[in-house]
């Protein structure tokens, strides 16, 4: 066998982020560099910032090329909000809904009261 000594295979010549490699052996017998793609970061809640469960971590020119069902999950705010974050926002905005008309019914009440 040969040298175990290994160049890049591409015009970048420093250890960078961008330019990982991991050393392989070919059909052939030869030890060579097989460069390495950066891995994705899942997408995450825009609320409370965990990671979306149902997506894919991806990197972003990725996502262009999968299809939609893959990229989010079948609910309201489903590839941007967990389902937590979506039950607190119904929850709260039942709630205020429910305030408004209590305070209707109590301003009614008042006037009847009045006369």
């Amino acid at each position: 066998m040969g040298s175990n000594r290994l160049t890049y295979r591409r015009r970048m010549p420093y250890n960078t982020r961008s330019n990982k490699v991991r050393v392989i052996k070919t059909p052939g017998g030869e030890l060579r560099y097989l460069h390495l793609k950066k891995r994705g970061t899942a997408p995450k809640c825009g609320d409370c910032g965990t990671k979306l469960p149902g997506v894919p971590a991806l990197r972003p020119r990725e996502y262009s090329t999968i299809s939609r069902p893959k990229k989010t999950v079948q609910r309201a705010y489903g590839g941007s909000r967990c389902a937590n974050c979506v039950k607190d926002r119904v929850t709260r905005a039942f709630l205020i809904e429910e305030q408004k008309i209590v305070k209707k019914v109590m301003k009614e009440a008042e006037k009847k009261q009045k006369r």
